[in-house]
């Protein structure tokens, strides 16, 4: 999954100046629903609406007058951190968000779905009475430290310029990318009430804990599938300290929280799209 940077073109004024002189980062709550793209483009709507510009287009691309990105996308059944980059610092997106991640995890033993969380077809059911939380912890240290995966087929990772989630809604037959390596800082079983169970986890980049959990029903025996997934750490923003929530998405709370450029940041260009990890 890729960061997002789209522009939109509106009359200039003096709240609308202020917008568009800011460049940094900041860091916005996403809930479970909408994607990433479909956030960005309701923040961007509402910050031009304050700044007095009716019925704005956020999607249309025309000259660059109001500059947004995220960096790490979510997937729309997840919540939590969503970091965003406006002017020049959606410059600053790759390198200042090539730190660790943060999530909990709650999966549940039993179920394997295709989309290897709850919003897909269960097509999969296995046993799962034989786990014991001492043979989940013993297994969770064979996905610590630098590891192999496979990502998620509904993944927006894309194959001859389209997502492989659209083509395969649009019913085409996508094969599964190559494993490929990713990093899992740490990874601890908070909770463990079969067939639910909680997951700390803290990873690198291209991360799926999707996969994460697909790959640890399959090491038990089992199978396994994401009930629920909150993002609570990406780069240096937290869930509980940096993200602001819809309400909150105001010009004044963002000039309150925003990361500046500086000035060495702001002559390289670090606009490469980022993966996701969910």
């Amino acid at each position: 999954m890729a960061g997002s940077i789209t522009n939109t073109t509106v009359p200039i004024t003096s709240s609308l100046s202020k917008l568009q002189s800011l460049n940094g980062l900041f860091a916005i709550y996403k809930k479970q629903g909408p994607t990433s793209a479909d956030v960005l483009n309701t923040l961007k709507e509402t910050l031009l609406k304050e700044a007095g510009v009716q019925n704005p287009n956020p999607r249309k691309r025309k000259k660059q007058s109001l500059k947004m990105g995220h960096g790490g996308t979510l997937d729309s059944a997840a919540s939590g951190v969503l970091v965003v980059g406006v002017g020049n610092g959606t410059k600053m997106l790759s390198t200042m968000l090539a730190g660790s991640k943060k999530y909990v995890a709650v999966g549940e033993l039993g179920k394997a779905t295709d989309t290897l969380d709850a919003t897909g077809s269960v097509v999969l059911e296995k046993d799962f009475e034989h786990i014991t939380r001492l043979d989940f912890e013993e297994k969770l240290q064979s996905f610590t430290g630098d590891i192999m995966q496979v990502p998620p087929l509904y993944s927006a990772l894309k194959k001859d310029g389209q997502r492989l989630s659209v083509l395969l809604k649009k019913g085409h037959k996508v094969e599964a990318k190559p494993a490929r390596p990713v990093t899992v800082y740490n990874l601890t079983l908070q909770e463990f009430k079969p067939p639910l169970f909680t997951l700390d986890i803290e990873c690198g980049g291209g991360f799926y804990v999707r996969s994460l959990v697909d790959d640890l029903g399959k090491a038990l025996s089992s199978c396994a599938h994401v009930r629920n997934l909150i993002r609570t750490k990406q780069g240096q923003f937290t869930l509980e300290e940096h993200a602001l929530h819809e309400e909150q998405w105001t010009l004044e709370h963002i000039l309150r929280s925003l990361k500046h450029c500086s000035e060495s940041e702001q002559g390289v260009d670090y606009t490469k799209p980022s993966e996701a990890d969910t």
